[in-house]
């Protein structure tokens, strides 16, 4: 189905107000799944709605949060987001890691208790536009298994950080530590295609292409594949996300971060409370003053950019740039959904009552 961005947005926020959410946080919930559409990051937007639909069914997302801050030193905090939708506690996170950085420099804030977040990069990004670098991070779904093992233990848990530039469009680097998401394989399910070797195996820890072997006891392999080509570091870099996103905080690690799937439950007893997430806000006038550090952002920028590429290559990419690129056309060509997804939207809207906004 075709949709101007605009209809898409509106569609999505009526969505979540009629959920039960403030026109505000569904303002927040929309923007965030419309930049992972427009981003050409699919399987962040709109296949998630009836992940969170279902949640809130099953009273494990709660559509009224009292979001707070449970820790406080003069750079860090420590907020729990009461079981809210993770969009809108990240939104929180952000802004006051953004705010206590006007002041202290650098600020870091590692959240508790919230849920599925959608596009890391969204919340870095809000730090570039105020002349600051920003990280985030979160852990997810445990459906990764280490290096030699059949367990999930961890999730695809992506880090995002954004670097402001001067002339240059800025430096954004959002991506998973496994080399596909969940939601992807949920993409290539619909669409009836097997998934290239080394992203998962089946429950018995044997290579597979199937993009529903997670249905089946399956899991996602780390970074890397298999140990031949480096899979112990990408479960290096989904453990220190889990880390600095659990631990920090007290949320779920590991193997207890509460699903975000409806249909799955969550670990009994589990420690920790609910999902983790962790955000940094540093000025670049930290480091030098600001008008210059930009520039030596340009300098790098346009240095890479003229590296020398393979025949059939103009330039060389950098991290941020297709995502740029394919928002400026999303924005002027509107946006299509797969047929199959809004399909299972419909049916989860008349599940909940809830009249189509499309």
């Amino acid at each position: 189905m075709n949709f101007t961005c605009l209809e898409l947005h509106k569609g999505v926020k009526k969505i979540f107000e009629s959920a039960g959410f403030n026109p505000g946080d569904s303002q927040i919930i929309a923007d965030v799944l419309l930049a992972a559409e427009k981003r050409g990051i699919p399987s962040h937007g709109i296949i998630r709605i009836k992940d969170y639909l279902g949640l809130l069914s099953k009273g494990r997302l709660n559509p009224t949060p009292l979001i707070s801050i449970v820790y406080e030193t003069p750079s860090t905090f420590v907020i729990d987001g009461d079981s809210g939708a993770g969009m809108v506690v990240a939104k929180f996170a952000m802004d006051k890691a953004i705010e206590k950085a006007r002041t202290s420099y650098t600020a870091w804030v590692a959240v508790r208790n919230s849920n599925h977040f959608g596009i890391s990069g969204y919340y870095s990004m809000m730090a570039a536009a105020n002349d600051m670098i920003g990280i985030s991070m979160t852990n997810a779904n445990p459906l990764v298994a280490p290096p030699f093992s059949t367990d999930r233990l961890l999730g695809t848990n992506p880090i995002a950080v954004a670097v402001p530039a001067g002339e240059e469009p800025d430096f954004v680097a959002d991506f998973a530590t496994t080399p596909i998401a969940r939601g992807k394989l949920e993409l290539y399910e619909k669409m009836n295609q097997k998934v290239a070797d080394m992203l998962v195996q089946d429950k018995y820890g044997k290579p597979s292409n199937d993009p529903a072997i997670l249905k089946d006891g399956g899991a996602i392999l780390p970074l890397g594949g298999d140990p031949e080509h480096g899979s112990h570091k990408g479960f290096c870099m989904s453990a220190i996300v889990d880390i600095f996103s659990a631990v920090f905080s007290g949320a779920g690690f590991g193997p207890f971060v509460p699903p975000q799937l409806a249909y799955l439950t969550p670990v009994k007893d589990a420690p920790g409370i609910g999902l983790g997430h962790f955000f940094g806000a540093m000025r670049i006038d930290a480091f030098q003053p600001a008008d210059e550090f930009k520039s030596y952002m340009d300098c790098w920028i346009k240095t890479f950019r003229k590296g020398k590429t393979i025949e059939g290559i103009d330039h060389l990419i950098i991290p941020g740039d297709p995502e740029r690129e394919k928002e400026q056309l999303s924005e002027k060509n509107g946006l299509t959904v797969n047929e199959k997804i809004m399909d299972e939207l419909f049916e989860s809207l008349n599940k909940m009552g809830i009249t189509s906004p499309f």
